[in-house]
């Protein structure tokens, strides 16, 4: 006979996680935060705090450091300021417990992102353009529609559609991405990489369809971007004001001078009033779906974050004249820039057989756009625009 074998029994002792009850033990959410309404959105509970910050939380200072010293977000990042920051922060130490709590930059954290994007969100929004691009594309394959293609069409796609893909890649990859990294709030920081995923999902569509091009149609020059890109005269403005913006510092005037200054004056311009006029009139129903994606996420997504953010700033309790001050000595600065970039790429509008739209016709309603976003952040339209 066996004899039983005697195991510890587990004892409760009521000191272990998640034992105690208190009013919310039973709430599915989180209650940390302030919500923008009445109610708290999903959106905000896997969003809002979740960055840790020693002006909220972390009582002993942040958990990590550079180099130099300086720890986690340095609110000097940018020199926009937000209600709050020129507080003095707290001495903190072991034992200081949560005193010393009413010192956060609260302007910072007032910014929710009106798209709601996060991590799923942006899983489902891209696979769904995704999917919608590869369906574009082998519908077209299948009616063999790049046949009704105009030679000097083609010509014009390998070269300067395909150059586009630069200006995407290196925004999307150098200017988003170090912004997002830069930012101080979660809620930025979900964002502005949302916008850098955008930039290169439309980067690999342009090069995947590249690809397809080479496929289908004899000829087609699968190469012919670089060049363009490299050593075309009529790029080379957009090449070099494209590198100005991956250069910036300042993580607030990166995202300033792309979404609201170069995007307007230059993106919109080539994108909507030269590929999007020009295609169909050229026998080219398809690129039109490509470029419109982007157009899409530019226009109804990140531009649409863009000015919730700036519009926080230029509003700001405490800072709205310095951050307009600010401001405004960067659009006097990027206008300037973006228009030269603009007219640079005047000569493209020429090439393809069936015209599109006259240049100055697409430049002043890119110029009538722009103007609108800076109203809607009540800032002044720049002497720049007129030259």
């Amino acid at each position: 006979m066996t004899t039983p074998r005697s195991v510890p029994k587990p004892v409760f002792t009521d000191a272990e996680a998640g034992a105690k009850e208190f009013p919310d033990s039973t709430s599915r959410q989180f209650t940390y935060y302030t919500p923008q309404k009445r109610k708290r959105t999903h959106y905000e509970d896997v969003t809002v705090e979740v960055q840790p910050d020693p002006r909220h939380y972390l009582s002993q200072g942040w958990l990590y450091g550079f180099a130099d010293g300086r720890g986690g977000y340095p609110l000097d990042w940018t020199v926009l300021k937000a209600w709050g920051q020129d507080r003095p922060e707290p001495e903190r130490g072991p034992g200081s417990g949560g005193k010393g709590y009413d010192w956060p930059a609260h302007g910072w954290h007032e910014f929710r992102d009106p798209n709601q994007e996060w991590e799923l969100s942006l899983y489902r929004y891209n696979s769904n353009v995704v999917r919608q691009v590869g369906q574009n594309i082998e519908a077209a394959r299948q009616a063999q529609a790049f046949e009704q293609w105009n030679p000097n069409w083609v010509r014009f796609v390998e070269s300067h559609v395909g150059a586009w893909m630069h200006v995407d890649h290196g925004l999307g990859l150098y200017l988003f991405a170090n912004a997002n990294r830069r930012a101080p709030t979660n809620m930025h920081n979900n964002a502005i990489s949302v916008n850098s995923m955008h930039r290169i999902r439309a980067a690999q569509d342009l090069a995947l369809y590249n690809l397809t091009l080479s496929e289908e149609i004899d000829g087609f020059d699968g190469a012919a971007h670089l060049e363009a890109w490299n050593n075309e005269p009529a790029w080379q403005g957009v090449r070099e004001t494209a590198e100005r913006l991956t250069a910036v510092d300042d993580w607030c005037e990166a995202v300033f001078a792309a979404n609201i200054v170069f995007e307007p004056l230059v993106g919109e311009l080539f994108r909507s009033h030269l590929v999007q006029q020009a295609a169909p009139r050229n026998g080219d129903f398809v690129t039109p779906t490509i470029v419109g994606a982007e157009e899409y996420d530019y226009a109804e997504r990140d531009l649409r974050y863009t000015k919730v953010m700036f519009a926080l700033l230029t509003g700001d309790r405490e800072f709205a004249r310095h951050n307009i001050t600010i401001m405004q000595e960067w659009l006097s600065i990027w206008v300037s820039r973006a228009l030269s970039a603009a007219r640079t790429l005047q000569p493209l509008w020429s090439q393809p057989d069936a015209k599109a739209p006259r240049f100055e016709d697409g430049l002043d309603r890119a110029k009538s756009r722009f103007t609108g976003i800076l109203s809607e952040l009540h800032l002044e339209t720049p002497k720049e625009l007129t030259q």
